[in-house]
């Protein structure tokens, strides 16, 4: 957008421009920067909000170990403000772990280090101050996990080298990490397990502490005779420390007969005996000097640390990346996610696509059946509905094992009528919701959109899964872009998109008096004008909200504009017949339906492509047994026409499924010959191996036997000659 500059009167010049008037343009161009920015941090948030990718950042987020990766990843995950080249590497780091994993060698887990207070360490070892024990322990767990690291890539890489290449960029991570093996020896030497400074740490501070023990040994039996020799109250008197001072605490207020400092009265008394005072104030003494001795010894451990701060430092800074990594990573083996082959939509042959580490075979030589689609994505689940079905199953599976061991604990205390009373337990109930959620899993959807595409249209019933695929691939090229794998049944192939724009839902906003269809009018505009040939568009239910008329005369328009000039791939759906029809007028559109089984009236939410949905409303309300007449006013109203249209578009959704599983049936027998094949082809290099042996072994048998004939004739030959004449 550009506005023409105003003139004004000249005051001075620089390099012959007015000053007055680069002054105002400056100005000018920093607001409308400003703006523009502010504009498409609004839309993102919105986009952002309305797919839900907050929650997925806090569900991956979960996966850390540690609060500062937990942090971090949530951080990173909700930027979305990676470049190609990031994400290409965030998805080897991933892929990395997972390989890491599945070595079993590896421990990735940061459970057992605290870095939080690895951190606080640092800091106060910046500043001079002394580390406390609990700071030294955490930094010794950190170092020692790191070590534990590098042993552990070593010996894999003394196994194969090439583990070295398949750990990538982990293993450069991992041995450019120092670790003193000095400072872990220090700390080991002076601090416990549990993390108090040990006796041996100094003399000092075993002398201190051999003191403080002698006189509380002390104090402990002085306390005790006196106690012995109140014989009223003995039973009523304990010994108490109070403020670090050993005391006598009674549970009445009558006098003692011993003399001494009273320091609390009410309903018991606290006295500290005179006899006492003075043992307590060397105690006192004695106390100050361990603590002294502690701090000098944590002092000498600092001075140490700060001689390798930055290596330490550095360690911090990789070990919550780490954590990070193995959230992603986890995340993935814990919802089947597989590896996003990623690319630059103006690479679309593939020269800067991401590959993961596979080991040489057949297939890696096989041509790839991708190459013709722009969107590859294979039976993809919803991540959060995924998500959602698993905590329900879980939560099903643990009732079902609670009620059991419930009914268990009654059956045992039967006999003394402990359960008179008490609700029954519907345990057959409960195993038949578990019974349910596993028998309805989430249903993938499969995504195959070609290249040639710029526009694709989905139609179909309300509540038949058009707005969760629409988020479902939204989520996907999100997923792809921060380095997570997406969850498909096989790799996919997603274009690497700088931006995804979704205007989903009711965005009714009552703050600026705008109708639901203005606010996704203001919505969509917003779009059109940030949204870069490098952009995914989702526009759920476009054109709605109006007269049916003008909002499919305005859903066409705004569809047309997005294939002419707009981002990389938009996404619609609608319920507007006339949407469908673009297919046919303009290549860079595509039409897609979702599935509905009119015998159970229910969707299948799976995608049929190359489809255009029809109306199922008429003949949902001819079985649901609404009046004939009702419904053949309706169809009469409806016209004849559209009943055509619909009955051609039923043959091609009949067709589409036969084909369908003409291509899943070639598919097995396409598998079953190639089996077969194999197989011929290993009969035949056994059956060529065994002539081979056949006709090794009828030469050497030829030859033994022509050795054994020349023996014999040679032997005859020397009795022939012998024989006189």
């Amino acid at each position: 957008m550009s506005m023409p500059v105003p003139l004004f009167a000249a005051v001075g010049t620089i390099h012959g421009f007015p000053i007055n008037v680069i002054r105002r343009r400056n100005a000018y161009f920093k607001v409308s920067s400003s703006m523009d920015h502010h504009n498409l941090s609004k839309v993102k948030s919105n986009s952002l909000r309305v797919l839900e990718w907050d929650k997925l950042c806090h569900s991956v987020a979960s996966f850390a170990r540690t609060s500062l990766g937990r942090q971090a990843t949530k951080a990173q995950l909700l930027s979305l403000d990676q470049t190609f080249q990031e994400s290409l590497r965030l998805l080897q780091e991933t892929n990395a772990a997972i390989l890491m994993h599945n070595h079993d060698s590896f421990n990735l887990d940061l459970t057992s280090v605290d870095l939080a207070l690895v951190e606080s360490a640092i800091k106060h070892a910046r500043r001079g101050l002394p580390l406390d024990a609990n700071e030294a322990m955490a930094l010794l767990s950190l170092l020692q996990f790191v070590e534990a690291l590098q042993l552990s890539l070593k010996a894999a890489i003394k196994q194969d080298s090439d583990w070295y290449k398949q750990f990538m960029p982990l293993s450069e991570m991992i041995t450019q990490l120092v670790v003193n093996r000095s400072i872990i020896k220090l700390i080991q030497q002076v601090i416990d397990e549990d993390g108090s400074v040990k006796d041996s740490a100094s003399s000092a501070l075993k002398k201190a502490r051999d003191q403080v023990r002698t006189l509380e040994r002390k104090l402990h039996q002085l306390m005790d005779k006196l106690i012995r020799n109140e014989t009223k109250e003995a039973a009523l008197m304990v010994a108490s420390s109070v403020g670090g001072r050993w005391c006598i605490s009674s549970g009445t207020d009558q006098p003692t007969g011993f003399k001494g400092l009273l320091l609390s009265s009410g309903s018991g008394s606290i006295i500290e005996p005179l006899a006492a005072v003075p043992l307590n104030d060397e105690l006192q003494q004695a106390r100050a000097l361990v603590a002294k001795a502690e701090a000098d010894v944590l002092l000498m451990v600092t001075e140490k640390i700060q001689m390798d701060l930055d290596d330490i430092e550095k360690s911090l800074r990789t070990a919550i990346q780490l954590d990070m990594i193995y959230a992603r990573a986890t995340y993935s083996l814990s919802y089947g996610g597989t590896y996003p082959n990623i690319f630059l939509p103006e690479d679309i042959d593939g020269p800067l696509m991401a590959e993961p580490y596979r080991s040489k075979d057949k297939t890696s030589q096989a041509s790839n059946p991708k190459k013709e689609w722009i969107f590859y994505l294979p039976k993809a689940y919803h991540p959060l509905l995924l998500q959602q079905h698993r905590e329900k199953l879980s939560t099903a599976r643990k009732n079902v094992r609670s009620a059991a061991a419930e009914i268990r604990r009654r059956k045992m205390q039967a006999e003394n009528m402990a359960v008179k009373g008490e609700a029954e337990i519907d345990l057959s109930s409960l195993q038949k919701q578990v019974r349910a959620l596993e028998e309805a899993p989430p249903v993938p959807v499969d995504f195959f959109i070609s290249q040639k595409t710029r526009v694709l249209v989905i139609t179909g019933p309300n509540t038949g899964g058009k707005t969760i695929c629409l988020k479902t691939i939204g989520l996907a090229a999100m997923m792809a872009k921060s380095g997570l794998h997406v969850l498909s049944s096989e790799s996919a192939k997603v274009p690497w998109f700088d931006c995804v724009f979704a205007d989903i839902g009711d965005e009714q906003s009552l703050s600026q008096s705008l109708s639901t269809f203005s606010g996704h009018l203001k919505q969509i505009s917003e779009i059109q004008s940030q949204s870069t040939r490098r952009s995914l568009v989702l526009l759920d239910e476009v054109g709605a909200g109006t007269n049916p008329l003008e909002g499919a005369a305005l859903g066409m328009s705004l569809l047309e504009s997005f294939a002419r000039s707009g981002a990389l791939l938009t996404i619609a759906t609608t319920h507007h017949g006339e949407l469908k029809t673009l297919k046919y007028s303009n290549d860079a559109f595509e039409n897609a339906c979702m599935e509905f089984d009119e015998e159970n009236f229910k969707p299948t939410y799976k995608i049929l492509w190359g489809v255009p949905g029809r109306s199922n409303a008429i003949n949902i309300a001819e079985r649901l047994g609404v009046p004939s007449t009702i419904v053949d006013n309706a169809r009469e109203l409806y016209g004849a026409a559209s009943a055509e249209i619909d009955e051609v578009i039923m043959d091609m959704e009949t067709y589409k499924q036969k084909f369908q599983e003409l291509i899943k049936e070639s598919r097995h027998y396409l598998t079953m010959s190639r089996d077969l094949h194999e197989k011929l082809l290993v009969s035949r290099r056994k059956l060529q191996d065994l002539g081979a042996q056949q006709r090794y072994k009828k030469m050497r048998e030829l030859s033994e036997a022509a050795a054994v004939a020349r023996s014999t004739l040679h032997k005859k030959l020397k009795m022939s000659c012998r024989v006189p004449i």
